[in-house]
């Protein structure tokens, strides 16, 4: 018998249902972006309407990180993400109902304000769920979900809008988060309540010597206020303000990006954009591993292990500088340095959310995963209004759209490097435990 046998391998049945949430989220968020094409045809929509809708979706969503950490570590992660996954849900097929950039608006913030849930569940239950060292290898699993949201979404989406047209897309994808919760309430509890947890996985879930139960019981719930004390909370903020902003970019633009670049429908974008996110998943899971491996296999520390690995997957990203260069060669080019790129966000990604977990008590990692989200949605709202509905707006007028994606990779290929020497010197070499 191996010793994950022994163990047990319950925890990896809760990280699928992780998975499965994420990959409806961003299924749920990233229609849109394949129908931009529908929209601008139908209803004369310009670059700067598309752009608002998708600001107003970031605004919300930023204002729901202000209260979705601290609603689930109040309501607990059960019922937080149930009623984050229902209420988004709604609002995903609420958007099959309108046809105006009002409309749009309003139901897009309604999907921003529940969607907001999500990540802090999620990063919730994965510190519940998993020792440190297997933290980073959990989120990087669950994370893939955002990449086959990715690929899913432009497979389906231009066949249902043929077949059944544009409001079909919203419907039927807003539907699949009311399947997921029939999953959830059957499969998850908290470790310590689960009839189907072995004496052994759950030793093994709380073998952190400083995450003990007792430790967990009495360690106070953190006030927003306390936690922006703490340069460890500003140390995820800022992270996450600077990186999450391009992989909005990529959800949002790269359909536009393929088809103003070789002049091609969003229909016929659609395959380049899957091939992108099908090799960023390799990079979410791999992103994960790399430093379980170096925990594991060389002895290192958490702290130095995560630096080390993030460190890799920020210059990892600065290829993309070359994309349009290598895409003027030939696409697949350019594709491929894109997915590259997005594939380093997603192993960035899965080890910045589990930094939350390796310096703060299981009570406050909803909060100060919400805390850091909500930067990265502002993050993400400052960057579409100053280079996509500005500069964008402009290039295309004059007929230089390249120019301005130019400008944009040059944004992400420094962002992660930035972002890291931010992050160390606020944190240090140690990332400091706060009890």
């Amino acid at each position: 018998m191996t010793t994950a046998e022994k163990i047990g391998k319950y925890r990896w049945r809760i990280c699928g249902l992780l998975f499965f949430a994420t990959t409806i989220n961003y299924i749920d968020r990233s229609v849109i972006s394949f129908l931009k094409t529908t929209f601008t045809t139908t209803y004369g929509w310009t670059d700067g309407d598309y752009a608002d809708v998708e600001i107003t979706f970031k605004i919300f969503y930023a204002i729901g990180l202000l209260g979705a950490g601290g609603v689930i570590d109040k309501l607990g992660t059960k019922i937080g993400y149930a009623v984050a996954t229902g209420l988004w849900s709604i609002a995903g097929v609420a958007t099959g109902f309108v046809n105006t950039v009002v409309g749009f608006k309003i139901v897009r913030g309604a999907l921003g304000l529940a969607e907001a849930g999500n990540f802090p569940a999620a990063n919730k239950t994965v510190s519940e769920w998993f020792p440190k060292k297997e933290r980073a290898f959990a989120f990087g699993i669950l994370n893939s979900g955002a990449n086959v949201g990715a690929i899913v979404t432009p497979v389906v989406v231009p066949f249902m809008l043929h077949r059944w047209g544009w409001q079909s897309a919203f419907i039927v994808t807003g539907l699949l988060g009311f399947i997921w919760l029939i999953f959830w309430f059957m499969l998850y509890e908290i470790p310590r309540k689960h009839k189907k947890l072995g004496a052994a996985e759950l030793a093994y879930i709380e073998s952190d010597k400083d995450e003990t139960p007792i430790a967990d019981d009495t360690s106070p719930k953190l006030s927003w206020g306390k936690l922006l004390t703490y340069r460890q909370t500003w140390a995820f903020s800022i992270g996450k303000f600077l990186t999450d902003p391009i992989w909005w970019f990529y959800i949002f633009w790269l359909p536009d990006f393929f088809g103003s670049k070789y002049h091609i429908s969003t229909a016929d974008a659609a395959p380049f954009v899957a091939v992108v996110f099908v090799i960023s998943t390799f990079g979410s899971v791999f992103g994960g591993w790399l430093p379980m491996y170096y925990i594991n296999k060389k002895g290192w520390t958490v702290p130095k292990a995560r630096r080390t690995a993030m460190l890799i997957y920020a210059f990892c990203v600065t290829p993309i500088l070359f994309a349009l260069v290598l895409g003027s060669i030939d696409k697949w080019l350019a594709v491929l340095v894109i997915g590259i790129a997005a594939s380093a966000h997603q192993a960035w990604s899965a080890n910045i959310f589990t930094t939350v977990s390796d310096m703060f008590p299981k009570k406050s990692t909803a909060s100060v995963t919400g805390i850091g989200g909500m930067f990265g949605s502002i993050g993400g709202i400052f960057l579409t209004w100053l280079v996509q509905k500005n500069i964008f707006l402009h290039y295309r007028a004059i007929n230089q759209i390249e120019t301005a994606y130019y400008i944009m990779f040059g944004v992400c290929a420094g962002s992660y490097l930035v972002a890291w020497l931010i992050m160390k010197a606020l944190v240090g070499k140690g990332n400091k435990v706060i009890v």
